[in-house]
């Protein structure tokens, strides 16, 4: 059976996310829809609206045959981590092509960026640096440095689809993977928009309109809207005031508990600390921390890097590594035979829920071993994420906060 990966947050499902499945599935002519989909902690630092059991049930419900979780050290990172991680995962499960959203739906010309980054990387990464310096965003540090370099297209990298695009065709250059890249245009709201475009709202909009109290039901695939109306009337969703709260208690511990963390640069731990100290809300943490040099989507890293206690030379050398270990959370009829008829294709194990998980990995990595304890750190990190995540519903469910040991793969 043909298969199509698909990368994605799903947060929540809608119905521009129907529409790029339906597409992908024709345009790449596959039989079989794998999406490796992010956690509980998300690109742009937020955690996610429900949980990613929720999510990944939407996703079956809607026509996705295989869900598998995007490891938190690249679902939570900047554009070129969160596009290796994923299609190192996609190549792992071995699919046979991408298929991402974009709002040029222009493969080539996306693919001439791509390669002028690639060629050009050392030039454009100094000139972007001094860009930066001078208080301009990377979006449009980037598109000025290929400009500069007499690239038409160059405008095609204000737009955060496009982006997200040119990354996962750099990533494919990177890895050598054997997966054919296939783009398909963006329809209806655009990525940050809250107007709707008859009855697609991008997830940002869909969140807004909850938070106003407003009904969202119209936006969202029928058969995905009982999962979702569930968890949002039983109170599973995010907090944000339990957000914030913990939050406060890891900042006020003071500088000397940051500086070991990922990304906490010389005087960022001030600064999110004075933050903590005169903030009133999650929303004015974050505006006060950001700055000319500090963008608000990584000041919102940050701070997931502090909630999970993500440290700066563990984080380094899960990067380094590469996913070894991929969590499958749910999968159709469909999606488990594909699977079946892949098992020995995989590259990397795919675990279910984790209480096999160490005999596994000690199984594959061996013990000890530093490829074994670099897989058991991921777990950690993995575990903790998810258990924090629990402490941020609005209303928790009870049971154990170790979920990711006990819920079963999805179907």
């Amino acid at each position: 059976m043909k298969s199509v990966g698909l990368i994605t947050e799903y947060n929540p499902f809608h119905n521009g996310h129907l529409h790029h499945l339906r597409e992908s599935l024709r345009v790449t002519e596959a039989e079989v829809a794998v999406t490796v989909m992010s956690g509980h902690f998300l690109q742009r630092g937020e955690p996610a609206l429900v949980d990613k059991w929720v999510r990944a049930e939407m996703a079956l419900r809607a026509g996705v045959d295989v869900v598998v979780e995007l490891p938190f050290p690249w679902a939570c990172n900047s554009a070129p981590q969160f596009a290796l991680g994923a299609v190192r995962a996609l190549e792992a499960l071995g699919v046979d092509a991408l298929c991402f959203g974009s709002e040029s739906g222009e493969l080539a010309a996306l693919q001439r960026c791509a390669e002028l980054l690639i060629t050009e990387e050392a030039r454009i990464a100094e000139r972007t640096a001094f860009l930066l310096r001078r208080g301009i965003n990377y979006p449009t540090a980037r598109a000025c440095c290929l400009a500069e370099l007499g690239v038409g297209d160059a405008e095609l990298l204000a737009a955060p689809n496009n982006i997200l695009g040119i990354e996962y065709l750099r990533a494919l250059r990177r890895t050598g993977a054997a997966i054919v890249p296939h783009t398909v245009p963006r329809i209806g709201a655009g990525f940050h928009e809250e107007r709707a475009v008859g009855d697609i709202a991008s997830a940002t909009g869909i969140r807004h309109r909850l938070g106003r109290g407003e009904e969202v039901a119209d936006f969202i695939p029928l058969p995905a809207r009982a999962p979702f109306a569930t968890a949002l009337a039983a109170g599973h969703v995010l907090d944000e005031e339990h957000l914030y709260r913990l939050l406060l208690a890891r900042l006020l511990r003071g500088t000397d508990s940051l500086s070991m963390l990922y990304q906490v640069e010389e005087g960022i731990a001030e600064r999110l600390c004075s933050a903590a100290l005169h903030s009133e809300d999650y929303a004015g943490l974050v505006a006060a921390v950001k700055s000319r040099h500090l963008t608000r989507t990584r000041v919102q890293r940050l701070l997931a890097y502090v909630l999970n206690e993500v440290a700066a030379d563990e984080m380094k050398a899960f990067l380094d590594s590469g996913p070894l270990y991929l969590h499958l959370i749910g999968a159709t009829e469909k999606g488990r035979a594909w699977l079946a008829a892949k098992r020995k294709a995989r590259t990397l194990p795919l675990v279910g829920n984790y209480s096999r998980i160490a005999a596994l990995l000690k199984k594959r990595y061996g013990k000890p071993s530093r490829t074994f304890s670099l897989a058991a750190g991921m777990l950690r990190l993995e575990t903790r994420a998810t258990a924090n995540y629990t402490l941020l519903m609005q209303r928790w469910r009870g049971g154990a906060r170790a979920r990711d040991y006990f819920i079963d793969v999805l179907s």
